[in-house]
């Protein structure tokens, strides 16, 4: 790869991680305990996978996850032990923010002779797949570290009526969920988006 397009697609995947953290600020609804549904804010990563492959989708998500890690550092000072500090900085932050770089992960499959109906449904299945790995990490992290926080201070009834992964998973889902919606509605958008821009570039990636 020459080095003028090596740093081409590094700014391209800078602004991306820009977008998607001016994004994460526009909060359509915020949990009371952390979390919050954004205004499409994991879309430019998942773009970043999806036309630049795993390991820039995973590069350009892994320093989103550092700059969400900075935005929400009160939220991790509210664990009380270094143990759960760590499992929070790993599962609610770095792990949870870089799988969406796997967006591009279904990139080379062949499901159908139509070329926009591949595409369509490479980005739609990527996309799904980073998104629900997310949604995994959340839940973990609810249940491992944030349970017991939750239970300890008494917030509400639902914390001492149901288990942890119970808990963890319905309280995740209030805005995990609505994100994930959004997130696919912008599927088509997505698609629109490589095609017009970075159609060449993803023609290339299919065909090695």
């Amino acid at each position: 790869m020459k080095k003028q397009q090596k740093i081409k697609i590094l700014c391209e995947c800078a602004m991306m991680v820009a977008l998607a953290t001016v994004l994460s600020m526009i909060k359509v609804w915020e949990a009371p305990l952390g979390g919050s549904v954004t205004l499409f804010s994991m879309v430019p990563i998942l773009i970043c996978g999806i036309v630049h492959g795993t390991k820039m989708g995973l590069f350009s998500a892994f320093a989103y996850s550092l700059i969400q890690l900075l935005l929400g550092i009160g939220t991790v000072a509210y664990v009380p032990d270094p143990l759960g500090i760590v499992l929070c900085i790993l599962l609610d932050y770095i792990f949870a923010f870089t799988v969406l770089g796997l967006a591009g992960i279904f990139s080379k499959n062949h499901f159908f002779k139509n070329e926009k109906a591949n595409l369509y449904t490479n980005i739609a299945l990527g996309s799904l797949l980073a998104v629900l790995l997310r949604f995994v990490f959340h839940i973990l992290s609810g249940a491992v570290v944030w349970y017991s926080i939750t239970k300890a201070g008494a917030w509400n009834d639902a914390v001492f009526r149901y288990g942890k992964w119970t808990y963890s998973l319905v309280y995740n889902s209030t805005f995990m969920i609505p994100e994930m919606i959004l997130t696919m509605i912008a599927v088509p958008l997505i698609v629109l988006l490589v095609r017009m821009i970075w159609g060449k570039v993803v023609k290339k990636r299919m065909a090695e």
